[in-house]
């Protein structure tokens, strides 16, 4: 055993490449118990000897050949902070192209909006008086203005300006003496730039509206990609893409179910289903 405990020092020498030296070292003594065994003698010797010692010293190099140097980094012209106080501080990797093209989805939604509110106003008149197509336009004209909300949080989120632009005049009028109004109008919608087309039923209106602004989403999300801007593309794709695709199968049915009870007492049964729509949540 042991009579005095043993002193020791140590430090760690690191070397490039995270070579470790140690040497050893116990500085002090210890008394042995008294034995006429050699062994005993040569451990003794070897334990007066015995020394352990650990130093570091980094020397500054890097263990993984990458080199992260922020105070230098940060002289780079891109990161520049403006100090103009009308450009965007914020702003950083977000083409001109991109913006642009986020105004021009925003005034697709609020035309698209628009018409939806125009189409609510009229089946919501006293002599119309069909409350569940009224209510489902209200709500997708609703649902429409909230896009274009969207895009202009996220213009704004990224350094850009938000510039509307204007809305056309929507239709006021849906009526068909033979095929009804529910489903068909009479009256086509030409405006400039083809933006709505021409068609010949409310619903397919609807329809046809939901597929124009799909297409102009992934005319967005390709101007995204061009200009190498994943932020712009994952943002269009999560907020937009899957729920487009859903509301286009949604009125689609919509079609063909009114397709198939034609005008009178069957519009009616179908405007109470949409009358009653999520009253159970």
């Amino acid at each position: 055993m042991f009579s005095k405990p043993v002193s020791a020092s140590s430090s760690l020498v690191a070397k490039q490449g995270d070579t470790l030296m140690l040497s050893s070292s116990f500085v002090g003594s210890c008394n042995l118990p008294s034995s006429s065994s050699s062994s005993n003698l040569n451990l003794r010797t070897r334990m007066k000897s015995f020394k352990v010692s650990a130093s570091i010293d980094t020397n500054h190099m890097p263990l993984t050949g990458v080199v992260f140097q922020p105070f230098e980094e940060v002289k780079k012209e891109v990161l520049d902070i403006p100090v103009a106080l009308d450009v965007s501080l914020a702003r950083q990797k977000f083409s001109r192209e991109c913006e642009a093209a986020i105004n021009e989805q925003i005034n697709v939604e609020y035309n698209v909006s628009y018409v939806y509110h125009a189409l609510y106003a009229y089946f919501d008149r006293d002599n119309i008086a069909l409350r569940g197509l009224a209510k489902f336009f209200k709500e997708s004209s609703e649902e429409e203005r909230e896009h274009a909300e969207k895009l202009m949080e996220y213009q704004n989120l990224r350094g850009g300006k938000v510039k509307l632009h204007s809305i056309l005049m929507a239709p006021s009028e849906f009526e068909h003496a033979e095929k009804g109004d529910a489903l068909y109008v009479t009256k086509s919608i030409n405006v400039e730039v083809n933006f709505f087309g021409f068609v010949d039923s409310a619903m397919e209106l609807a329809l046809s509206l939901e597929k124009l602004t799909n297409e102009k989403l992934l005319s967005l999300h390709n101007v995204a990609v061009c200009n190498n801007d994943p932020q712009l593309a994952d943002f269009i794709e999560t907020e937009y893409l899957a729920e487009q695709v859903e509301a286009i199968n949604k009125i689609a049915k919509f079609i063909a179910q009114l397709r198939m009870v034609g005008k009178g007492h069957g519009v009616w049964h179908f405007d109470q289903m949409l009358l009653r729509e999520g009253d159970a949540a």
